[in-house]
Parts: C-alpha cells; structure tokens; sequence
C-alpha cells in the first residue's frame, strides 16, 4: 500500500457537505492545490451539478500538471461502481437516479470514481495513518506481532464505518460493507447504533439530562468543553451524554470486530472529545455477557490514546520459542489483542488518501 505515496500522478478530489462543497487535488499525501469551496445548493439539481463541475474546472486550471483521475466521496444510497447517486435524503435534488460519475466523466474526460466516505476513510489510514503508525511502534519497541486489516469509523453527523482487510478496501456485491450505522443500538435496541453515536444523539442525551429542548442544547463541541470544565453548563449531562455515546460506539464496535480482527481509527466532528467517551467505549470492547462470563471479544482492547495503556499493548507478551533440539528460536507474541486510537491524518486527509489511492488501483488494476 505504501508504495502508491511517491506516485506523482495527481487525482482531483471533493469533500460533498449538505452546505457546501470543497475541492482539492492530491498527489502523494500532500494537498497541491485547493481547497476550493462552492456551495452544494442540493435543492436543484442543475445547480448543484453545476457548482461540483464549476469547482472542478476551476482546481483544474491550477494544477501543476494534468490529473489522471477524478475520485471523492459522495453520500449514499449509491451504486458506487457505476456512479449513479439515488434518492439522497439530504440532497434532495438528487431524487431518482443521478448518473454523477458518468456526467463528470464526459465533461473532463478522464476516469471518475465515487465511494463512500467511511471507506475511503479507513483506506487513507491503512495507507498513511494509524495502521502504518501502530505496525512501526510495533516494530520499534522490538515486537514481531503487525497488523493488515482495519475498521475505520467516523462520528458526525451519522455513523460511518470502512473496512480495509489485507491492504484491500472491502466494498462488498452492493456498494454497502460497513454500513455501520444500521447495527442495534445497545442502550435502545429498538433503533439502529447512529442515534446513540452522532451529533444528535449527543445533544438529545445532553438535553435530557439538562432538562432542557433539544433545540436549545449547544453543538458536541461545546457539550465537550461544558463536560471539562471549560465552559458553564451541566456538567454531569455533558458527560453522560459523551458517557452513552461511548457504550453505543463501542458495542457497535465490538458486533463488527468479532467479523474483522484488526485495529480501530476513529474520525470524524466528534473524534476530538475523546477523553468524555473513550473510556465507556473500550469498556463496552472489553466486557463480558453476565449469563455466561463469555468475554465479548476473543482479543484485550487497549486504548491507543492512553500512553500507559498504548505502552502495554506494544510490549504485548513476547517471548523467545525454542525450536526443540535446535540451538535457534524464534519470536513469538501470543496475546491476542486490537486498539483503538485516533486519525493520525485527520479525517478530511485521510478520505483524501482513500480516494487518491483508490483511484490509482483501479487505473492500475482494472477489473
């Protein structure tokens, strides 16, 4: 995976917001040029279409050389291999079927490919992030155990997730691996996992326990700083807010790494108020069902984030095995384990990595 980084062939990419639009060209992992904003207007159509190829004629004509390709995260419903969009609940002028890859592609002539933004995601991090990062204090603090395989996760907005098993971005037969954001909800299993880990979850939990409306109680950012101290409010419902968070995010989590085996990234608006959350999460990763005493996850979760606990989970239990009546051994380290730590890139980069990298694969390995 590394070795697409020094590639200079350069590829345009675009952040889609429901507000506005930002587009950048990438090369290697580095932004070259932008970004540059437009607004989204996904109310009319022919106005959003002509803002997303206005934003990138215009990043075009800055480049320092031509771009191979065109590959960005869009939201879904979508059939992503064939770029058509469907049906968009916040885009409303994208009702029905928009063949947005294929509009893109006849209008600048190269290759266009759209996915979604948790994938590219978890892809930016395997590639340049937090995969590469914790392999290499691995092998610096002398432990021969690595990691390949991944689940990114991004809290915002929604709920999103990607999966990258053995350097390759799992996308699934219908465009819709790691749609995270449909797991039960532990704390109310009669909803899906995203209303108990998003910006509207935190603000409801805040609100009601604030005793206040849902439309007076402040964005996860100041909630956060409310829950540290750093700004009046109520503490105690910031930080059972943030708590509550942490318990859903962390089953849901634990549901899909009992399928995956490999390590967490968290991106994403809500990512930085960790020290409120991270704490329930891995909690929730390390718990065991009260029938049985069955632990929930066949491996330890540490937390990535804490350096005591990162530093126990890099020393692992290694050990030398003899090989018998040879005079050789070999390193061995038994302890199954993961950990959960945050983007090394930043979310906007890294789902810029993704889309760059997944991008020069698929020009290079076409199907």
């Amino acid at each position: 995976m590394a070795s697409q980084l020094p590639d200079d062939r350069i590829v345009m990419t675009l952040d889609a917001g429901r507000t506005g639009l930002k587009f950048s060209a990438i090369r290697g992992i580095e932004i070259v040029v932008g970004p540059v904003t437009r607004a989204t207007e996904g109310d009319n159509l022919d106005r959003c279409l002509h803002n997303i190829i206005d934003g990138f004629e215009t990043l075009q004509h800055s480049l320092p050389a031509a771009p191979v390709a065109i590959s960005f995260a869009f939201p879904g419903p979508a059939d992503y291999p064939r770029g058509i969009i469907s049906n968009l609940k916040n885009f409303p002028a994208f009702e029905g079927d928009v063949a947005l890859g294929p509009i893109l592609e006849d209008k600048f002539h190269i290759p266009v490919f759209i996915n979604n933004d948790g994938d590219l995601f978890a892809y930016g991090e395997a590639i340049a992030g937090f995969l590469p990062y914790v392999n290499d204090l691995l092998a610096k603090a002398g432990n021969p155990k690595r990691f390949r395989n991944l689940l990114g996760i991004t809290l915002g907005t929604g709920f999103g997730a990607g999966i990258v098993h053995d350097g390759q971005l799992l996308l699934g037969d219908n465009s819709a691996a790691g749609e995270a954001w449909l797991l039960r909800n532990k704390l109310d299993p009669n909803t899906n996992a995203e209303e108990g880990t998003s910006i509207r979850a935190v603000r409801r939990v805040y609100a009601q326990h604030a005793h206040t409306n849902f439309e007076d109680a402040p964005e996860p950012k100041v909630i956060f700083e409310i829950g540290m101290g750093q700004a009046p409010g109520n503490q105690e419902a910031a930080r059972e807010a943030y708590r509550q968070l942490g318990v859903v995010t962390g089953d849901a989590i634990a549901q899909a790494l009992t399928l995956i085996d490999g390590l967490v990234v968290l991106g994403g608006g809500i990512s930085p108020a960790w020290p409120l959350f991270m704490p329930a999460l891995i909690e929730s990763l390390n718990a065991t069902y009260d029938a049985n005493r069955l632990p929930r996850l066949p491996s330890i979760v540490f937390n990535a984030q804490d350096s005591a606990d990162l530093e126990r989970f890099l020393h692992g239990d290694a050990r030398q095995v003899s090989l018998g009546h040879s005079a050789r051994t070999i390193e061995f380290d038994p302890m199954r384990r993961t950990a959960v730590g945050l983007s090394r890139l930043g979310t906007t980069l890294a789902v810029a990595v993704g889309a760059r990298a997944f991008a020069l694969r698929k020009l290079d390995h076409p199907d």
